[in-house]
């Protein structure tokens, strides 16, 4: 079937659902694209997981966070122990969980649901410097790739925790989308006034170092965390396995971005799962022509909001292959 022959037909078993034309409105267009990337008509939705990165950041030392870096690894330990959102969430909704030691400071965790593959424990103060070297760079590409493209599941949910890094997606977003710093910096974790003013200016700084850098393996390397980039190489991963990706909030919406620049047709595999009350996440959405399914006002992170919009996703599929014809109804469609 070629790929306007198949288009035609998905749109005609969709139309033909006992409902009004266009009536579920964007569950329609999820269930259609989840098809073109499966490539059938009777698409599968049944499995996902969760992916969460974890990493420090050397700019967190500077000041641009309310919290130290002490509770990324922290933090960790409570997703092993199944204390956090992320863990209640997927839970609830029959997701898998996965957490990756990316370049936490501390060393390897040697705990059970804890994959460790840390390319250094944390990056170096983007301020004065490239966050990491091009060969960590690649190194973390190449590490979440392999996790992108070997993983069954129907679905990948990414998500993320590390202390420090709103700031590095701000600067990534500052680089591919050219707003101002000042316009995307937000409140983080939770920063008070005079803490997001500190925040802009460190920012605003770091920035000057690379002005007029837009390629984004260059940017990954001048500013991103260890774990945006394995993000970054999972989504392409995925991309390239054919699996659906539910993007997340703000930092992993900087990963779809650089993945996006790197990979054109990932964006074709990406579901945007939430819009984050972070600034910057807008201007990275409207770089990728992105309209979340959610604005539910969150900015926690850990991959939450993708593991939320997960049961729409699956709701889609059901309704594109379970959901009666008008024919098999034998009820009257529209007069004509």
């Amino acid at each position: 079937m070629t790929d306007q022959n198949f288009a035609t037909a998905l749109a005609a078993k969709i139309d033909a659902k006992t409902k009004p034309l266009g009536a579920l409105g964007r569950i329609e267009a999820l269930a259609a694209q989840v098809a073109q990337v499966q490539g059938t008509l009777t698409p599968q939705m049944a499995t996902c997981r969760l992916i969460i990165f974890a990493a420090d950041h050397g700019i967190a030392r500077s000041g641009v966070s309310a919290f130290p870096p002490d509770v990324t690894r922290q933090m960790v330990v409570n997703f092993a122990r199944g204390g956090a959102a992320a863990n209640v969430f997927c839970a609830a909704n029959d997701v898998a969980l996965c957490v990756v030691n990316a370049g936490v400071l501390g060393g390897a965790f040697g705990l059970e649901g804890v994959l460790d593959c840390p390319v250094a424990e944390g990056t170096e103060n983007s301020l004065d410097g490239p966050a990491m070297t091009a060969a960590q760079r690649d190194g973390a590409l190449a590490q979440g790739r392999a996790l992108g493209l070997a993983d069954a599941c129907d679905a990948l949910a990414f998500g993320e925790m590390g202390i420090g890094n709103t700031s590095a997606a701000t600067l990534i977003a500052h680089c591919l989308t050219g707003r101002a710093v000042a316009d995307l910096t937000g409140r983080g974790t939770g920063l008070d006034d005079a803490g997001l003013a500190t925040k802009r200016d460190i920012l605003t700084a770091a920035a000057a170092r690379c002005s007029g850098v837009t390629d984004p393996a260059e940017v990954l390397a001048e500013y991103g965390g260890f774990e945006i980039a394995m993000m970054t190489g999972a989504m392409l991963g995925a991309a390239e396995g054919r699996r659906i990706i539910l993007v997340d909030g703000f930092i992993a919406s900087a990963a779809a971005l650089i993945a996006v620049r790197m990979y054109p047709a990932a964006r074709d595999i990406m579901v945007f799962a939430h819009r984050s009350t972070e600034p910057g996440h807008n201007a990275i959405l409207e770089a990728l022509d992105a309209e979340p399914l959610l604005d539910l006002g969150l900015r926690l992170g850990e991959g939450t909001g993708a593991v939320l919009a997960w049961p729409l996703v699956k709701s889609a599929v059901a309704m594109l292959n379970d959901m009666a014809s008008f024919d098999s109804a034998g009820i009257s469609g529209r007069a004509v």
